[in-house]
């Protein structure tokens, strides 16, 4: 659903920031702590000005495309702020360097972090995605916190933090795109890092959230400024003696392969996976492989998972952003069984028999976000597992949001 987005509140708060100094000196054009090109050069002023207002607007994401008005998700829904269709030099702008440029034409797209910056100060990062459509160039933006958010802020089951107190095995969060997984990622290698004294590396494409060292000791690799592939910086990580490996994203067999060796021999290993729950998500990893190794790969994976939590995003019943609900399988006795004898359709129910264990049915996350109020009936009942068996509560959607009203 997409709508225009006339509000003269927040009109006039984009405005206001619109109306703060940007550095202009294109010789010396501010770069955030981790070397990334920040904003401020004059050809970027378009694109800052639009970048201040995703935060005016709280938008999660905005889209660019060349020939047509930008476009920012509010509420999971696209909006416009104006009608203004968008110049190709402007989107152009984006692009941080010549090499990027060459890389953009060479493989149709690239993938990169920037810095924007007020004055001196670094205000936000982001993380940008400039690709070709018919010919013409497209981006999609995303605003990173500079804050790194606990589980509580996202909503999240105090229990996950038991996840990053596994001494090894593999841990997946899965889901699609725009669900949180990087987020959640970041929030668990932030409590390792206060509460443990490790040593944790980071490979991302690109680096979303900087983590500081505090009690643990953390690395963080770029792929295409730091290695050259996620498997090349897998590999050269496990020799570098480290206790905690968050890998990106596992796109190819090798870098599949080595993660799931690393996660067997000692180490934790945190990664993400677009699919929608746990059973697709070991099938995800098997499918990598050559059907000859397939019924290895089943046994392998029996032994080095820890857990996948599975998460979907619903819009909030108080109309204030969005909110996780979750599915979290850990791999016992029986789920290890399982998934060595291929038989993943058992996955669902062993959620379910599991709970004293700590796993989380998707069903029983959306009951306990309708009962907070978060939720509404109707939008749990169209990601629920089994809908039928939700319960409505007492309370009508109506009434929950009248009484959220008065609060």
């Amino acid at each position: 659903m997409s709508s225009y987005f006339r509000d003269d509140g927040l009109q006039q708060l984009v405005k206001q920031l619109n109306a703060e100094h940007v550095s202009n000196d294109e010789s010396d054009a501010p770069r955030s702590e981790s070397g990334e090109p920040a904003l401020g050069r004059p050809s970027d002023e378009r694109i800052s000005s639009l970048l201040r207002q995703m935060i005016a607007v709280r938008a999660t994401d905005l889209h660019l495309v060349v020939g047509v008005p930008p476009a920012f998700r509010v509420n999971g829904d696209i909006r416009y702020l104006s009608d203004e269709p968008l110049a190709a030099v402007v989107l152009a702008s984006l692009i941080p360097t010549s090499r990027s440029l060459e890389e953009l034409n060479h493989r149709g797209s690239i993938d990169f972090s920037l810095a924007a910056t007020v004055g001196e100060e670094t205000r936000y990062r982001y993380r940008i995605n400039v690709h070709r459509q018919r010919g013409v160039l497209a981006a999609s933006v995303r605003v990173l916190p500079t804050r790194i958010p606990s589980l509580a802020d996202l909503n999240l089951p105090a229990s996950l933090l038991e996840l990053t107190k596994a001494p090894r095995g593999l841990v997946l969060v899965c889901g699609p795109t725009g669900s949180g997984k990087s987020t959640t990622l970041a929030a668990l290698i932030d409590d390792i890092n206060r509460t443990q004294a490790r040593h944790i590396i980071t490979i991302e494409d690109p680096l979303e959230y900087e983590h500081r060292n505090i009690r643990g000791l953390v690395e963080q690799i770029e792929i295409h400024r730091d290695a050259p592939s996620f498997a090349e910086a897998l590999r050269s990580a496990l020799r570098q003696d480290p206790d905690v490996i968050l890998v990106g994203e596992m796109r190819d067999l090798e870098t599949v392969s080595i993660a799931l060796t690393a996660a067997e021999t000692g180490h934790l290993v945190f990664s993400t996976l677009h699919t929608s729950g746990p059973a697709q998500a070991v099938n995800r990893i098997v499918d990598v492989y050559p059907s000859s190794q397939q019924t290895q790969v089943y046994k392998q994976i029996a032994l080095s998972l820890h857990a996948v939590l599975h998460q979907k995003m619903l819009p909030r019943l108080d109309g204030r952003g969005i909110v996780p609900a979750v599915e979290l399988l850990i791999a016992n006795i029986a789920v290890r069984h399982q998934i060595r004898n291929g038989k993943l359709e058992g996955l669902a129910n062993e959620i379910v028999l599991g709970k004293r264990q700590g796993m989380i049915s998707l069903d029983d996350s959306l009951e306990e976000l309708m009962a907070k109020q978060l939720v509404s009936h109707a939008e749990a009942v169209v990601r629920a597992n089994s809908p039928e068996d939700l319960r409505g509560g007492t309370s009508t959607d109506a009434q929950n949001r009248r009484r959220i009203d008065r609060s």
